[in-house]
């Protein structure tokens, strides 16, 4: 993914402070295809909007609960991130089922760097802001990070941005990645669906519902070591097998000994005397 475009016009609008918050976040809660974000940080963030339920207090909830109200209406949510998310993030997750069961898609790959939040296809943001409060302007002045970017509808921009994020995202790059030698916990190129079944499909595994590869479980361990024990006990029963052969050659052996012997000994016994003639 090493490149360089060529200079040409592109027509975009400069965000910096607030307007990150008014040109990405509000972007992203009017969404109806697909929210795509890459962040080295992710965190909690609470937005502006109506109260989800009466026990929420003031005007401001999670974006997280925005993201549950989008999986609902089916739109496609993917995170790739660079480290663990923030507690809040996890815990507010945590209490949103629709969320983990698989309405937002979470993805870590240390070498995450880039900054982007692609919106239905049609508008893409790059620049400088993690997904936090403090970077995309949710936090009031004088506690925001001092951040900058652009917002462009172009489409020669989205097609290239989808396509690193995409190759990012389905592990095309984890093959030559040095970190996987180094001890990544989960290379992207494990959550590809073709990969997954061909490892199911080889090891004998069923695919659950959905379409998900299902690994062997204990039985299958069990099985093998019964196996193991019935090799075991042929591999014993051969052993006797042939020690009982041995020791009938050995007494075959002796046997045969005994009766050379024997022939042996008729042969060196002198003649018996002739009765004398009368």
């Amino acid at each position: 993914m090493d490149f360089a475009l060529p200079p040409r016009p592109v027509k975009m609008r400069l965000v910096s402070g607030r307007g990150h918050y008014d040109a990405v976040i509000g972007a992203v809660q009017r969404a109806t295809r697909s929210v795509w974000v890459a962040t080295a940080n992710l965190k909690e963030m609470m937005v502006e909007g109506r109260r989800l339920s009466a026990r929420d207090r003031g005007r401001y909830r999670s974006i997280l609960e925005v993201f549950d109200e989008l999986a609902a209406a089916g739109v496609e949510l993917r995170i790739l991130h660079a480290s663990r998310p923030s507690g809040p993030f996890r815990e507010r997750f945590d209490r949103l089922p629709r969320l983990y069961q698989g309405g937002v898609e979470l993805r870590e790959c240390p070498r995450v760097h880039l900054k982007t939040v692609i919106v239905d296809g049609a508008l893409c943001y790059i620049g400088s802001a993690n997904w936090t409060g403090a970077g995309l302007g949710a936090k009031g002045e004088g506690r925001r990070n001092f951040e900058v970017g652009f917002v462009t509808d172009d489409d020669d921009v989205l097609d290239t941005i989808q396509e690193i994020y995409d190759r990012i995202w389905r592990g095309a790059e984890c093959a030559a990645c040095r970190l996987r030698e180094e001890g990544c916990e989960a290379p992207l190129d494990l959550f590809n669906p073709r990969r997954l079944a061909g490892r199911a499909h080889r090891r004998g595994a069923a695919l659950g519902a959905g379409g998900v590869a299902v690994e062997p479980g204990a039985p299958a361990a069990k099985k093998k070591s019964a196996k193991k024990k019935t090799a075991k006990k042929k591999t014993v029963k051969k052993k006797t097998a042939k020690k009982k052969s041995a020791k009938k050659k050995s007494a075959g052996k002796k046997s045969a000994g005994k009766k050379s012997a024997d022939k042996g000994l008729a042969l060196a016994a002198p003649a018996a005397p002739k009765d004398p003639v009368a």
